[in-house]
């Protein structure tokens, strides 16, 4: 008798005719999502590669200079804030309370402003991590005599159970890594205040494109500032920015080479080995 995941429908026409095999209906459903998924990526390689063979000869476009906060997708940045405090202000005294300067500057301060952001990253990482694991089990019960085995003549003995348990097992483990990571950024890029939080602090974002023939680099800078971080020459450095999202990266003819192909992607998602 067949188990039911071997079962088949066999369908025939003529005595002498060959037998058809249907695939089971447990197959068929654990091959519909592979099949979906190989036809939606090759959907979108499609008009991928259509895109490419249309911009053939042509340097990748810049994108246009537009509102950050008008991208879809934004989301205002919502941090704890002090309770609120009301300005006062001394009879016959120019210093209001709370004011964080006497004389008024140039340094960025209000939605729209302008800074410039000092990325300056340098970072260095090494570890090496090795670990070793191993163990040896057997387990071995016997009966010497069952039921007085010994004195049963030689073919009811073949029946008799000799040993209740044998098990044995092995299993050892040898795992090793390490991490060599260097790396530094040393660039200016011109950030736009999005935001002003209830406490004065700042939201930022810039975003820099340079197109080098046919390759396009991006630099993205995001976080929040505190106007007294910000120097007298309106710039601030990128260790000073909270929630710093800084992004260098590009795309072009080289990064695409560079890239693996999309079905090669999608072999590495989809094969377990």
């Amino acid at each position: 008798m067949h188990s039911p995941a071997d079962r088949v429908c066999q369908f025939k026409r003529e005595p002498n005719a060959p037998t058809v095999k249907v695939m089971p209906m447990k197959v068929m459903t654990v091959m519909r999502p592979l099949v979906l998924a190989a036809l939606t990526t090759s959907l979108l390689s499609s008009c991928a590669a259509l895109d490419r063979v249309a911009n053939i000869g042509q340097p990748p476009p810049l994108s246009r200079v537009d509102n950050p906060v008008a991208k879809p997708g934004y989301k205002p940045v919502s941090m704890p804030m002090p309770a609120a405090q009301p300005a006062s202000y001394n009879p016959n005294s120019l210093w209001r309370n709370g004011s964080r300067a006497f004389f008024k500057d140039q340094r960025a301060h209000q939605v729209g402003d302008i800074l410039t952001v000092k990325v300056n990253i340098t970072d260095k990482a090494i570890m090496d991590n090795e670990t070793s694991r191993s163990r040896t089990a057997k387990e071995d019960s016997g009966v010497s005599d069952f039921l007085g085995s010994k004195t049963i003549k030689t073919p009811a003995t073949a029946i008799l159970p000799g040993r209740i348990l044998t098990a044995d097992s092995t299993a050892s483990t040898d795992g090793k890594g390490s991490v060599n990571r260097s790396e530094a950024l040393q660039t200016n890029v011109a950030g736009v205040v999005t935001q002003v939080l209830p406490n004065g602090n700042l939201v930022i974002e810039g975003k820099q494109e340079i197109r080098v023939n046919f390759e396009i680099r991006e630099l993205i800078v995001a976080g929040v500032v505190r106007p007294e971080d910000i120097e007298s020459d309106n710039t601030i450095d990128s260790t000073k920015i909270a929630q710093a999202r800084i992004s260098y990266g590009g795309h072009g003819q080289i990064s695409d080479v560079q890239q693996a192909r999309y079905g090669q992607q999608v072999l590495d998602i989809l094969l377990p080995f």
